[in-house]
């Protein structure tokens, strides 16, 4: 188990760094072995309790240097808010065709989701929302043809920077992207903006605006509409030095001038302070959806099964918060 900072570039000719965890051989053969392991539990059903249960025990067994760096990550995920373990094992050889099918999950436990769920259960607790992806814990972040321009998972295009869920009042506190197959020209990057680089550009006036409720963010339409509109919320919350990031260039609009204002601002330093990382096969990206707001480059897919192919998880650091959301105590947001 190796540490590590890989350098990315900013949008404004800066470089800032991303820790990385890199897996050695025994490490990365270890995770294979425990999701080989996994297979056989519950008839490898991922989505069921009873196998949830074995990976959040199973995790314990792992090697204690991921163990350590997840551990770490969840205390202060540092100014980046982000942490790439490189070289999760996905056995590329009989690695199956890029899906293209819209809604496209993952509901066994292959290699790639049985070790994905893993590190969910090191970071807290996987779960999913019903209106999303049929409430899988393991989804496929794959183009779709016809949805090259569309906001979201299935788009080619430029992805806008975005808390995931912003609009939820249950949002998972972690994202978990681990990356297959890249893009025929390698450079679809993950774009990540972090409010602890963020917040020292930011004017006094614009600061205290966003410390207030003054803003709305509505629901992606897979969500459907949210009953009495979009609930008012501020886009900072917590300490005025260490905030959390509530927001979504796409959906949250300010709802007073000033609110716009800082909206418009905020923006701006969003852009300047971003920075952009392109996955390889075996990289697992975790992004803290506290502090740091994440989005894509665009790329251009061929839609040949050799296309970009993501697999994403969610993870909670204490979901009973969410528990009048998730019918029987599963793992699943029904609301």
């Amino acid at each position: 188990m190796n540490g590590g900072d890989v350098a990315v570039q900013r949008s404004v000719g800066e470089t800032v760094s991303v820790p990385v965890c890199k897996l050695g051989g025994e490490d990365a053969s270890s995770i294979a072995a425990s999701a080989h392991g996994l297979m056989r539990v519950e008839q490898g059903l991922v989505d069921h309790p009873g196998w949830v249960a074995a990976a959040r025990t199973q995790w314990e067994d792992l090697p204690g240097g991921i163990r350590r760096s997840i551990r770490d990550f969840r205390r202060d995920s540092g100014r980046s808010g982000a942490l790439v373990v490189r070289g999760m094992p996905i056995e590329s050889a009989t690695l199956a065709a890029t899906p293209q099918a819209e809604g496209s999950v993952e509901r066994h436990a292959t290699v790639t989701a049985a070790g994905l769920l893993l590190v969910a259960c090191g970071l807290g607790e996987p779960g999913a929302f019903q209106a999303e992806k049929s409430g899988a814990l393991v989804q496929d972040i794959v183009p779709v043809r016809g949805h090259e321009e569309f906001q979201g998972n299935t788009g080619s295009t430029t992805l806008t920077f975005h808390s995931e869920n912003a609009f939820h009042e249950h949002r998972p506190d972690y994202v978990l992207l681990l990356c297959l197959r890249s893009d025929h020209e390698a450079i679809a990057g993950l774009r990540l903006s972090c409010i602890r680089t963020i917040l020292p550009r930011l004017s006094s006036r614009t600061k205290d605006a966003l410390f207030r409720a003054e803003f709305a963010t509505n629901a992606p339409p897979s969500f459907g509409a949210t009953e009495g509109g979009a609930p008012e919320h501020a886009v900072l919350t917590g300490a005025p030095d260490d905030p959390d990031f509530r927001v979504d260039f796409a959906a949250t609009r300010g709802l007073s001038t000033d609110a716009a204002q800082a909206l418009a601002e905020l923006s701006d330093a969003v852009d300047e302070a971003a920075h952009t990382l392109v996955l390889s096969p075996g990289d697992l990206a975790i992004v803290d959806n506290r502090v740091t707001v994440h989005g894509r480059t665009a790329f251009r897919p061929r839609y040949d099964g050799r296309d970009r192919w993501l697999q994403r998880s969610f993870s909670f650091i204490d979901i009973r918060r969410s528990r009048d959301h998730r019918p029987s105590d599963g793992y699943v947001l029904v609301k």
